[in-house]
């Protein structure tokens, strides 16, 4: 089992400052990277304070100035937000800069917020075409002299400028819910990246078999499968408790703005009323406390090693939940020096 750290930067009031904000996100990079994980992942999102990140190759080519052994992936660019032309050469200028460490996750995208915003003719369905069109092309825009008449894109003979250091380009990763998607990817030869949120064992488990079924339709392929769950690791029984109140009303936002239906202004979503997070019942904290990757070392240890027994080759810790820098750095401290030693 690989572990790998999934972040972002997180600004919940105005007077946060941004500065600061990145500031912790670096701190918790350089954790990640001093604590022999795998990679870390950070995504694309636009005009929401909720989740900050414009652009995952910036940051990454910053947070590969601050780190060393670490990967460097994109969890994930929002491929129907992009040319293929382009997004092939970003990814190979990152890969260029980062000294082939770069990772290639790549999306449908999954906010109506932001399809309204740079593309108001996307649905879900129309956006998971583009993203099928576009990643089979970045390997061979990486290979050089692609040309392409396609239903979304055309161009004629085209190279990507710079090529990566990888070779063959950096390994791609395809976030798959439903069966359709599992397939593509697994047929590309693309690894696989699953999210089941707040749903618990039921949907990591169902997640994980509908990756075995395309392995077994396309047996000559050996992609990887990766685990992205919210994760606290608590010093005792208290604390994951309080954890999972905090992390009930993250939920409570991720589910407003997933809804569209809220004013939003200034990138900031209308705050919601403790009666509103209190009438949640999906999103109750002890639902959470027992189906998010949540408890003291020993519990996350024991849940992880179901993960692990289920055959997922990395679990991702999702640490954005609206925390404190101080409460975050401490968990994922336990994390690095209490839960990934039991794996070793």
């Amino acid at each position: 089992m690989d572990f790998s750290l999934f972040a972002h930067m997180e600004r919940l009031t105005p007077n946060q400052s941004h500065e600061v904000l990145y500031s912790e996100f670096l701190d918790l990079c350089t954790m990640a990277d001093e604590g022999g994980m795998r990679a870390i992942w950070t995504g694309e999102h636009h005009g929401m304070e909720f989740t900050i990140a414009p652009n995952p190759f910036i940051t990454i080519t910053d947070v590969a100035r601050h780190t060393k052994n670490v990967r460097l992936g994109t969890g994930t660019v929002v491929a129907p937000f992009w040319h293929p032309i382009k997004l092939a050469g970003e990814a190979a200028m990152t890969d260029l800069i980062t000294h082939g460490r770069l990772e290639l996750g790549i999306a449908r995208g999954a906010y109506a917020f932001e399809y309204e915003r740079l593309n108001p003719d996307l649905d879900p369905w129309v956006a998971g075409q583009m993203m099928r069109e576009t990643t089979p092309l970045l390997r061979k825009l990486w290979a050089g002299d692609c040309a392409h008449d396609g239903e979304y894109f055309q161009f004629p003979s085209s190279t990507s400028a710079p090529k990566p250091v990888q070779d063959g380009g950096p390994p791609i990763w395809i976030a798959a819910r439903d069966p359709n998607s599992h397939d593509f990817g697994v047929e590309n030869g693309f690894n696989i990246q699953v999210t089941p949120l707040w749903n618990g064992i039921e949907e990591i488990v169902d997640l994980k078999n509908k990756f075995d079924a395309s392995r077994q339709k396309f047996p000559a392929m050996t992609p990887k499968i990766m685990l992205l769950h919210h994760t606290y690791v608590a010093a005792n029984e208290d604390e994951a408790t309080e954890a999972a109140k905090t992390l009930s009303r993250y939920f409570c936002y991720f589910g407003a703005w997933f809804q569209n239906k809220r004013p939003v202004s200034q990138g900031l979503i209308k705050e919601l009323s403790q009666d509103e997070i209190d009438a949640n019942t999906m999103m109750a904290p002890e639902k959470l406390r027992r189906d998010l990757t949540v408890g003291t070392a020993q519990e996350v240890i024991d849940k992880i090693k179901r993960y692990e027994d289920l055959g997922y080759d990395e679990f991702s810790y999702w640490i954005d939940t609206g925390m404190s820098a101080k409460r975050k750095k401490a968990s994922l401290a336990r994390f690095i020096d209490d839960v990934m030693p039991a794996f070793t």
